[in-house]
């Protein structure tokens, strides 16, 4: 990976992160790392680890839902162009549930399956009725169970409503406004040696090409994957959501929504905090109402409104294989930061 600057500091007190993180490096439990912290408009510490640098661009996984997806279909409610009771069927009606609606979708409680069956097939082609002809596993709304699928129909409503590419709409929308300069979907093969290799797919590491299954077989660009992007664009983007006045992205009334109506645990998009018994990837201890998502690859974001603080924490944890640390680890970093900051 290209090699910058290693860290900026600006916030005091900072140094245990910095150990603990040097510390899971050096015992091979993350190959590599970013981290960003930013706390109000004015404290801010980065700092990478391992053989990453600054601007290392990591595949975001899942973060792709709640980075590009989740405020893109929130412009088109703040449009007018839809609500987010709407049937998935009124925009797509090869969609053959009725009654799953685009907020199911979003709260993953739609009761579509996780993943295709065969989602393990990375260079299977994929006909997208196969999509369509999923069984509902439960009633839409009966509970939560995490779900790929209704967010590429989510990111599918978005393409069909703009008439354009989802990674053209989130380049336009959300991307440029923000000046999240370095965030792509299919980055660019002249930007290799800044991207952290995720995946052994047998042959290679996986190095710029998507690591999500299914993502890849539509082509690298999905609601549910498909981002690339660094610590310091997500933080950016973080603060949108903390500061909305100040960006133009969404509105103060489209963050509460999706960060205050909270059932089973979900926001619409987030994750939200609610206490110490909700066993999120902030830790216990964080704010109720804090909100984030981690992506599959060694990513997350959490972002606390009462604090007015943002982590990013990138890792290509994945690297190592599935069976890999960084779900242990993400609660241990959170919980560290929330006692420096406080």
């Amino acid at each position: 990976m290209h090699s910058k600057q290693k860290a900026v500091t600006v916030m005091k007190g900072i140094e245990p992160i910095h150990h603990l993180i040097e510390g899971w490096v050096a015992a091979k439990k993350i190959p590599a790392a970013v981290i960003d912290i930013q706390l109000g408009n004015k404290l801010k510490w980065q700092s990478a680890f391992g053989n990453a640098s600054l601007d290392t661009i990591f595949d975001a996984a899942s973060l792709t839902k709640v980075v590009v997806t989740l405020p893109a279909i929130m412009q088109l409610v703040q449009s007018g162009t839809l609500s987010l009771q709407d049937p998935v069927q009124q925009y797509i009606p090869e969609f053959r549930h009725s009654e799953v609606t685009i907020e199911h979708c979003l709260r993953h409680v739609s009761g579509l399956p996780s993943v295709l069956p065969d989602f393990r097939e990375r260079y299977k082609s994929l006909d997208i009725q196969q999509i369509f002809a999923l069984e509902l596993e439960f009633s839409p709304g009966e509970r939560v169970s995490y779900s790929d699928i209704g967010m590429v129909l989510v990111g599918w409503i978005i393409t069909r409503l703009t008439k354009k590419p989802l990674d053209i709409v989130a380049k336009e929308a959300i991307f440029a406004p923000l000046g999240m300069t370095d965030s792509f979907f299919n980055p660019p093969a002249s930007l290799r040696e800044r991207i952290a290799p995720t995946e052994w797919d047998g042959e290679k590491y996986l190095l710029g090409e998507v690591h999500d299954e299914t993502c890849y077989r539509l082509g690298g660009v999905a609601g549910s994957a498909g981002l690339f992007t660094t610590a310091d664009d997500l933080s950016r983007y973080a603060r949108a959501w903390l500061f909305p006045e100040q960006h133009a992205l969404l509105t103060r009334a489209s963050v509460y929504a999706c960060t205050k109506s909270v059932d089973k645990g979900r926001g619409i998009g987030w994750q939200v905090h609610e206490g110490p018994d909700s066993m999120m990837s902030c830790g216990p201890h964080w704010p109720s109402g804090s909100f984030g998502h981690t992506g599959y690859t060694g990513t997350s974001l959490w972002i606390d409104p009462a604090l007015q603080l943002s982590v990013v924490f990138l890792t290509n944890g994945v690297h190592l294989g599935r069976d890999n640390e960084v779900k242990d680890l993400r609660p241990i970093l959170h919980d560290a930061i929330l006692d420096i900051i406080r």
